[in-house]
C-alpha cells in the first residue's frame, strides 16, 4: 500500500462517523461489528461507473450521495434498518491534489446522507483505475419481517411511493439515449426551473427508508424502482409467480414532470425510465387505511396504481398497462438493460 493510499484512507477515516455497535472500524484488515441479538442482517451492494451511472459533468458531492442512496433504497425495499456500510473507490491517476479534491467532494455528499440515516462507514478499499464506486450497506430486520419479492398474492393492491419519471426526464433533457427519444420542454424560464427539479431527482434520489420500516407487517412484497417500474414490478411478479395490471392514469407524476412532458412521453418515462428509487409494494386491500395512516405520519406520498392478478400465459409480459378507456398500452421497452 502506497503512502498516497494511506493518506486517502486517513482522510476518509477522519471524516467518517461511528456507532456504538462498531467494535473496530476503518484502518484494519476487516471491521468488527456487533449485530443486535435476534435480528437478521440485510446486505446490499451497488456499483456506479463513470459513463454509465454518471457523466463527467456530475457534481462530485452528488456522486457520493447517490452511491449511498441507491444502496439504502435496497434496504428500504426490504424493510431493513440501515447500520453500516463499506466504500470501495477506483480513482484515475490524475495527481494527488485532484484525487484528494474528488474524495473530499465525494464525502460531502456521501456522509451527508449517511448522517441522515445514522449509517457508519466501517471500511472499504481504494485503488487506481477507471472512476468507479462500489458501496455495500448492511442493516437489520426482524426474522420473518423482511419485505421480499416472492410474497405477492393475487388480489393485492400495487402501491408506489413518491412520483415516477423525473429522473428519466432529466436524462431525456440531457440527451442521454434512449431517453432522448421522448419530447421534453426546454425553453422557458419555468421550464428551466422544472429541469432543475428533475435533475435533483436524478442526482439526489430519496431512499424511502422510514417508509420501508413502516410497511413491515402491512405490505406483503416489495422492490425498489431502479430500472423502471415495468421491469422491476416484473421481477416481483416473476418471483411471486403472479401477474399485474397497472392503471396508467393512476401513475403519480410531479408538477415538474407534468409541465415537461405530454401524456405519451410522460407515461413512457414513468413506466420504463428508471432511476426513481421509489418503493413499489403490494398489500391486501384491507390494509389500505392503515397504510395511508402510516404515510401521513411520515409525510410520504404514495398511491395505489394497480392490482396483482393471476400469472399470464407463457411468453406474455407479466405486467400489463391499462388506459382510461380500458385498452392496453405497450411501451417500446420495459426498462433499463444493463447488458443490452
Amino acid at each position: 500500500m502506497s503512502a498516497a493510499e494511506f493518506d486517502l484512507i486517513a482522510r476518509i477515516r477522519a471524516r467518517a462517523a461511528t456507532r456504538e455497535d462498531v467494535v473496530l472500524g476503518i484502518g484494519d484488515d476487516a471491521a468488527l461489528l456487533q449485530p443486535p441479538p435476534g435480528r437478521q442482517l440485510a446486505v446490499a451492494t451497488d456499483t456506479l461507473n463513470r459513463g454509465v451511472h454518471f457523466g463527467d459533468d456530475a457534481a462530485v458531492a452528488d456522486i457520493g450521495w447517490k452511491a449511498l442512496a441507491v444502496n439504502l433504497s435496497d434496504l428500504a425495499a426490504m424493510g431493513a434498518d440501515p447500520a453500516w456500510c463499506t466504500l470501495s473507490l477506483s480513482l484515475p491517476d490524475e495527481g494527488g491534489e485532484s484525487r484528494q479534491a474528488f474524495v473530499d467532494g465525494f464525502l460531502d455528499g456521501f456522509l451527508e446522507l449517511a448522517a441522515q440515516h445514522r449509517v457508519a462507514l466501517v471500511g472499504g478499499d481504494t485503488t487506481r483505475g477507471p472512476l468507479s464506486v462500489c458501496v455495500t450497506v448492511i442493516g437489520f430486520v426482524e426474522p420473518g419481517w423482511a419485505l421480499r419479492r416472492d410474497a405477492a398474492q393475487v388480489g393485492d393492491e400495487i402501491w408506489v411511493t413518491g412520483s415516477l419519471g423525473d429522473a428519466a426526464a432529466a436524462l431525456a433533457l440531457a440527451g442521454v439515449a434512449p431517453y432522448c427519444e421522448h419530447e421534453v420542454r426546454r425553453n422557458s424560464g419555468d421550464a428551466r426551473t422544472d429541469a432543475a427539479r428533475l435533475r435533483e431527482r436524478l442526482h439526489r434520489p430519496t431512499p424511502r427508508v422510514a417508509m420501508g420500516r413502516a410497511l413491515r407487517g402491512l405490505a406483503r412484497a416489495g422492490i425498489d424502482v431502479s430500472d423502471g417500474l415495468l421491469a422491476d414490478l416484473g421481477h416481483l411478479c416473476a418471483a411471486s409467480a403472479v401477474g399485474a395490471c397497472i392503471d396508467a392514469e393512476a401513475l403519480p407524476a410531479s408538477a415538474a414532470l407534468l409541465a415537461a412532458c405530454e401524456s405519451d412521453a410522460r407515461r413512457a418515462l414513468q413506466l420504463s425510465g428508471g432511476d426513481d428509487y421509489e418503493l413499489c409494494f403490494t398489500a391486501p386491500p384491507r390494509q389500505r387505511a392503515v397504510i395511508a395512516q402510516a404515510l401521513r405520519k411520515l409525510d410520504t406520498p404514495a398511491c395505489v396504481i394497480g392490482r396483482i392478478e393471476a400469472a399470464p400465459a407463457a411468453a406474455t409480459p407479466p405486467v400489463r398497462v391499462r388506459l382510461a378507456d380500458g385498452s392496453a398500452w405497450t411501451p417500446a421497452r420495459s426498462g433499463y438493460q444493463h447488458f443490452a
